[in-house]
């Protein structure tokens, strides 16, 4: 387990805007002895020259990740990923991809760092901002490790349940719910995973046989 007392934190910085690489080159070095920044670059230029691994790697994500058209991965050096990303749909991207933490890009420096030691040392970091995301993220993860089943259906997912069953889309659940469309689709995908079924209408027919919702 890393000690901050007894050495620096190890980091690599992938970031494909050199601008906001040379930014945040500046905001890690200020941190003093706390961190030690063993490379700097875009994905493909660490991913094809590997030097000593890092602890922990930091993934600008930039502004427009969401609106890619091609696969996205997180840097893979070999070390947990804290991404920073612009709003909760590039965050919702950079989790799909394999990041294990999530913070605002404008994040200060001193939750920045200490974010970068919690994600080292293996633990999820998301940005209070992104907690919806959070509460997404550990549904999924349940899903895949426990049973599935009605039985299992946060109160969260319940409201979004019945929301089908009146016929909304993701963005009117959203809507009706006050979270983000892309949360609202998390949300939808939990449901029908625990339900067993692909399509929604399947869902809704599956929760009137059961009593879970009234059509």
């Amino acid at each position: 387990m890393l000690d901050a007392s007894l050495s620096p934190l190890r980091l690599a910085l992938v970031a494909e805007d050199p601008l906001a690489r040379g930014a945040l080159s500046r905001v890690l070095g200020d941190q003093g002895s706390e961190l030690q920044l063993l490379a700097s670059g875009t994905q493909v230029e660490l991913e094809t020259t590997r030097g000593e691994a890092p602890d922990v790697v930091l993934w600008d994500t930039g502004l427009r990740l969401a609106d890619t058209e091609t696969r996205v991965d997180a840097p893979d050096l070999g070390a947990p990923v804290l991404a920073l990303v612009a709003d909760d749909t590039a965050g919702e991207l950079a989790l799909g991809a394999g990041a294990k933490g999530l913070l605002f890009r404008d994040v200060s420096p001193g939750p920045l760092t200490a974010a970068l030691y919690a994600v080292a040392r293996g633990l999820a970091v998301f940005d209070p901002g992104l907690s919806e995301l959070r509460a997404s993220t550990k549904t999924a993860a349940s899903i895949s490790t426990a049973t599935q089943g009605p039985d299992t259906l946060t109160p969260r997912e319940r409201e979004v349940l019945a929301l089908l069953a009146e016929g909304l889309s993701n963005k009117a659940i959203a809507d009706r719910l006050g979270i983000s469309e892309h949360t609202a689709k998390f949300h939808v995908n939990a449901v029908l995973a625990k339900l067993g079924v692909q399509r929604r209408t399947e869902a809704v027919v599956r929760a009137a046989r059961m009593g879970l919702v009234t059509l």
